[in-house]
């Protein structure tokens, strides 16, 4: 029987279905299902008014994830005609395209639905062994239950004019169905706000000026020649005004330590008091030591070695702006 080849095929799609991997409301998807509607004619028409029902399947594809086209097909069980001629076991079938809107979004949960479309049925055994066959336009509402992504449970109310013959007839019916291979919504990525590059800090250029005074022998005087080479230190001192630095004082190894000592000390002074009295340079900045011979530089056993070691040296760092 034709019933039995058509719930046969819906209930082989239900088990298919069943047996994927991957189940998905949303565009692409697919619904295939089982259905049994109650049918009320029209009383002007060949056969009763009475209800009789329908029993068919359907097959949906969702052209986007609210709109589905469904085809469907169910065939007519206890319409009964009453012409003149007796009652008449009626059979038929109806087949319709359809599309329906959903309304909420996929996934578990209650969507209803509003649909409309075209049918197409054939009733036989009407009048003397004949066939009558009516075009209908399909307009219906319901709701379906999505107990999980993939099933669902139907019911609904559709009305059915007939184009052929300028009248209504009325259909409600339940349905169980599968819902398979569609996408799943496409959820964006959070957006990571890059981690900020940390900072690395250039070494800072370190800038330096020597000073190194040289005296004559047995002296204490600062020679003309050296004021260049002081001046050099305290303009850099004045740019620099964090800055500070001691004058280290030095002799050779003639005389004794003590004389030596004092020689030292002088040299240093004479330098530091041109630095701040004659040049500028704060005096809280700059300190004056005497080493005497003790931190010679050269060999004290020749003259030109006793000479190197008779200097005032000093230095001065800054970071380079």
């Amino acid at each position: 029987m034709k019933l039995k080849n058509t719930l046969g095929a819906v209930i082989g799609s239900f088990v298919a279905a069943s047996s994927m991997g991957v189940m998905a409301q949303g565009q692409g998807a697919v619904e295939v299902e089982g259905f049994v509607n109650e049918y009320f004619t029209d009383s002007t028409r060949n056969f009763a008014h009475d209800e009789g029902s329908q029993y068919g399947g359907s097959i949906g594809y969702f052209l986007t994830k609210d709109v589905e086209l469904a085809l469907a097909y169910g065939e007519y069980h206890s319409l009964n005609g009453d012409k003149a001629s007796g009652n008449k076991d009626i059979k038929g079938s109806m087949t319709d395209l359809k599309a329906l809107y959903h309304f909420g979004e996929p996934g578990p949960g209650l969507r209803p639905y509003v649909s409309g479309g075209f049918a197409h049925q054939s009733i036989s055994n009407v009048d003397s062994g004949g066939r009558n066959h009516s075009t209908f336009a399909t307009a219906g509402a319901g709701a379906k239950y999505y107990f999980t992504e993939m099933l669902y449970a139907r019911a609904g109310v559709d009305a059915l004019y007939n184009i052929d013959q300028g009248d209504t007839e009325w259909q409600a019916g339940v349905g169980v169905g599968l819902n398979f291979g569609g996408s799943k919504p496409v959820v964006a990525a959070a957006v990571v706000e890059p981690e900020p590059a940390p900072v690395v800090e250039e070494p800072a250029e370190i800038v330096r000026v020597e000073l190194d005074v040289k005296f004559d022998f047995d002296k204490t005087q600062v020679k003309e020649e050296s004021y260049g080479d002081i001046k050099n230190l305290a303009d850099f001192m004045n740019q620099y005004p964090q800055t500070s630095t001691t004058v280290e004082g030095h002799t050779d190894s003639v005389g004794t330590d003590a004389y030596n000592q004092t020689l030292s000390e002088k040299r240093a002074d004479a330098v530091r008091d041109v630095l701040v009295n004659q040049y500028g340079v704060g005096g809280e900045r700059v300190n004056s030591v005497g080493y005497g011979e003790s931190q010679p530089v050269a060999d004290n056993a020749s003259a030109e070695g006793r000479a190197i070691n008779r200097r005032v040296e000093a230095a001065v760092e800054a970071e380079a702006q």
